[in-house]
């Protein structure tokens, strides 16, 4: 079983979120699996500047959080597809208001 390398915080409600979406890739997984479920390799062509290991190591935080679901298909060979929970979901309006802050700032770190 997979054994995540940094335990959550659950001492302070900021630091248990940030665990929770804070990694590189996490919320950008979450945000497009609001819009469809997803196969591995769709979000591998979708982010190909992430390694496929930390992806895949993500998603495994992410399903083990409650925030994604992973549903195999008993087919030959195995299929797989990845959807946001409920859970996930109740993280999208945070997801929104970190896309419109990058949108309104992004100008001020284009000029650094």
């Amino acid at each position: 079983m997979y054994e995540r390398k940094i335990p959550l915080d659950m001492n302070c409600p900021l630091r248990l979120t940030v665990s929770l979406i804070g990694s590189k890739w996490k919320s950008c997984i979450l945000d497009e699996l609001r819009r469809a479920p997803r196969r591995p390799s769709e979000l591998h062509r979708l982010f190909p500047e992430a390694a496929p290991r930390v992806l895949d190591i993500q998603l495994k935080e992410l399903v083990e959080d409650g925030l994604v679901s992973r549903t195999v298909y008993p087919e030959t060979p195995p299929r797989s597809e990845y959807s946001i929970t409920e859970l996930g979901s109740s993280l999208i309006p945070i997801i929104d208001a970190m896309i419109d802050w990058g949108t309104s700032n992004s100008s001020v770190f284009k000029r650094k």
